[in-house]
């Protein structure tokens, strides 16, 4: 991943409510939300929310869509796991380590696979 798109993205995300933007397009996964839901949802007026969704959208971590006369935002899930896999590429000394194997978090009808239970 490109170094200064890796500081856009960081840069973008270190504020409040763009975090707090970023982390519920995450839950709300490929179908994406309304712009006038987020604002709701996060609690910042429209004018705010415009100014954050163009700085995450700027940092590539979110992608806006229209759908009839509304905007729907999603979180970029290859630029999250990008920005991850750069922030985690030199873990364990350079050794391959669970911080880079990211599961598929948007993969449509998977539920993870639950660990037996151990009998003692």
């Amino acid at each position: 991943m490109d170094s200064n798109l890796v500081v856009r993205a960081l840069s973008a995300l270190a504020h409040e409510s763009r975090l707090a933007i970023f982390r519920l397009l995450v839950v709300a996964g490929p179908d994406g939300m309304a712009a006038g839901e987020i604002a709701q949802q996060v609690g910042v007026s429209p004018s705010s929310l415009s100014f954050h969704l163009k700085d995450l959208s700027h940092a590539d971590l979110v992608k806006p869509r229209q759908e009839g006369r509304f905007v729907i935002y999603t979180a970029n899930f290859d630029a999250m796991t990008g920005l991850i896999g750069f922030l985690t590429e030199n873990c364990c000394a350079g050794a391959p380590c669970a911080a880079s194997d990211l599961p598929d978090c948007c993969a449509v009808g998977e539920k993870p696979a639950e660990e037996p239970n151990e009998q003692h």
